[in-house]
């Protein structure tokens, strides 16, 4: 961070806290871009963290993830503000008007999990966090897309992230050998060819490119380091739907109305 203060990154995040620029996409280093963007721009009035929020196909269509790594530990705190933030994001992006949103656990059972999760279950149980809450989910429940906005830890989420890409690439190696194994199935290809390609759009992950760093006083959207021009164009996209949405002032006014209640207390707190 010392080191890169005249990179092409850290010029783009001062052109954000400047107002010469509206929001930033980088294909650069995760670690860097989190460090800087979070050391020029802050965080927003109320958000203790930021997280990092993604898309995740599903059956039923597409769901949000946060934090997919910039949180190894969170409090109960922090996960009420990451449901809160994956809300709105889901709204503002997906186009959703009361998503859902679970805590992500190893159990929908209330007795299950550790006591952070558990403490964070209790106050989105309650009632009083204005967030459409499901309940505990566990791991299939990603897929099968029984919510739209999953709250979990950033450890918890990198590694479901970085599972589901793996899988992904695996089931299309898997069909790719399926079809060379043979003359038949070979011409089964030929049959079955645009529906395949319709299989491998819906699973490729440049269509979900863009992880935005939620929390941030700026739009701040990161690229995968190899993905092509599509999967770039995918991340500039998210960043100007948040543009355009206004999402951090809608961010800052929900937290507003939140902390309006007890202005010495935190969202977990005036919850209670």
């Amino acid at each position: 961070m010392r080191g890169g203060r005249d990179s092409s990154m850290r010029r783009a995040i001062d052109a954000v806290a400047k107002g010469e620029a509206s929001g930033v996409v980088s294909a650069g280093n995760t670690g860097a871009l989190m460090g800087m963007a979070k050391l020029v721009l802050k965080t927003l009035p109320g958000i203790d963290r930021p997280a990092i929020t993604a898309f995740f196909p599903t059956l039923r269509g597409e769901s949000v993830m946060l934090d997919l790594g910039a949180n190894i530990d969170c409090d109960p705190n922090n996960l009420i503000e990451f449901a809160l933030m994956g809300q709105l994001f889901s709204r503002t992006v997906l186009g959703l008007v009361e998503p859902t949103v679970g805590l992500l656990n190893v159990g929908s059972e209330d007795m299950k999990g550790h006591q952070e999760l558990k403490d964070a279950h209790a106050l989105l149980r309650s009632g009083t966090v204005p967030v459409n809450y499901h309940g505990f989910i566990e791991g299939d429940d990603i897929a099968a897309g029984t919510v739209d906005v999953i709250v979990t830890d950033g450890f918890t989420g990198n590694v479901a992230l970085k599972s589901a890409e793996g899988t992904a690439r695996l089931v299309t190696q898997f069909l790719r050998e399926t079809f060379k194994s043979s003359i038949a199935s070979r011409i089964g290809y030929l049959f079955a060819r645009r529906a395949f390609t319709k299989f491998r759009a819906r699973i490729d992950p440049r269509r979900y490119n863009g992880a935005m760093f939620l929390g941030l006083n700026g739009i701040v959207v990161k690229s995968h380091g190899g993905t092509d021009a599509i999967g770039f164009s995918n991340a500039i996209g998210v960043a100007y739907d948040l543009v355009t949405g206004g999402f951090n002032d809608r961010i800052k006014d929900e937290f507003g109305r939140i902390e309006a209640a007890d202005a010495k207390t935190s969202p977990a707190q005036a919850a209670v």
